[in-house]
């Protein structure tokens, strides 16, 4: 079944407008440690032109002006572009739609995207415009999550739904893209007129108190996981978090939890 795009990008839209005041404090931290992976594979560095796409709070955006970039941001999300705003006063946030990106051809020597392209309806034409925007000679470079298996946020809350709720209970509309291996990425690109493709794998960890603050901070933080979550039996919540609280355990240290997270770098060229 070919996925419903429009209904995507309103659930999409909504989840990130619900997310933007929390965002900084709360998913940002398990997505910030991946920046430096994702701008070193788009060759961002002094006097690059950088297109952060998907900004959010344009985290990215402000690494790569740290780094000599001449960087801006594009988000569809008003309530996201806020805070991008209000904590890089110096760089240009836009709001506008990642699919028909509102730039000339060949405006940018960079396109860069942290988890930004698997949350676009149709993942394809996002990645078709960044290579338009791209001059020749050009990087793209995006980074996915990888399989909760090493991913164990993830895989802590996802187990503890499937025994102890119901994994089915979202409404939440099926994703647009079918990005979920390395392999999937690289032949988006190809599709898209990429050369030089590549993808590795980056590894991080999400600091966290204790279990029901993972939860919250993924309940508050995100959309997709935010409407799982939120899709549970009140009282299924109880034993649900129990059960996140006790498996984490095993990640935890003298600073508290240390979860593992690992994502893929995808990148190619504009010949």
């Amino acid at each position: 079944m070919t996925p419903d795009a429009e209904a995507i990008r309103v659930f999409e839209h909504a989840g990130w407008e619900r997310a933007a005041n929390t965002y900084e404090r709360t998913f940002a931290t398990a997505t910030r440690p991946f920046i430096p992976g994702v701008l070193d594979a788009g060759n961002v560095g002094a006097g690059t032109s950088v297109l952060d796409v998907a900004c959010g709070p344009g985290f990215v955006a402000a690494a790569a002006a740290d780094r000599g970039a001449v960087a801006r941001g594009l988000d569809f999300s008003a309530a996201m572009l806020g805070v991008a705003r209000a904590l890089h006063p110096g760089i240009v946030f836009e709001q506008g739609d990642a699919e028909a990106l509102p730039y000339p051809d060949g405006s940018f020597t960079s396109v860069v995207s942290n988890f930004g392209i698997h949350h676009v309806p149709r993942p394809i034409l996002a990645l078709r415009q960044a290579h338009r925007v791209l001059c020749p000679g050009g990087t793209l470079a995006f980074t996915i999550w990888a399989a909760p298996a090493e991913n164990v946020a993830w895989k802590l809350v996802f187990d503890a739904i499937r025994r102890c709720g119901d994994m089915a209970a979202s409404q939440a509309p099926a994703p647009g893209g079918g990005f979920g291996t390395p392999d999937d990425c690289a032949a988006a690109l190809e599709q898209a007129g990429f050369s030089g493709i590549g993808t590795h794998k980056l590894a991080g960890v999400w600091r966290q108190p204790d279990g029901p603050a993972l939860l919250a901070a993924l309940r508050s933080g995100t959309a997709r996981m935010a409407a799982l979550i939120e899709a549970q039996a009140v009282d299924a919540m109880p034993a649900i978090i129990a059960d996140i609280d006790g498996a984490a355990e095993a990640y935890r240290d003298e600073d508290g939890l240390a979860i593992p997270l690992a994502a893929f770098v995808a990148f190619g060229r504009k010949e």
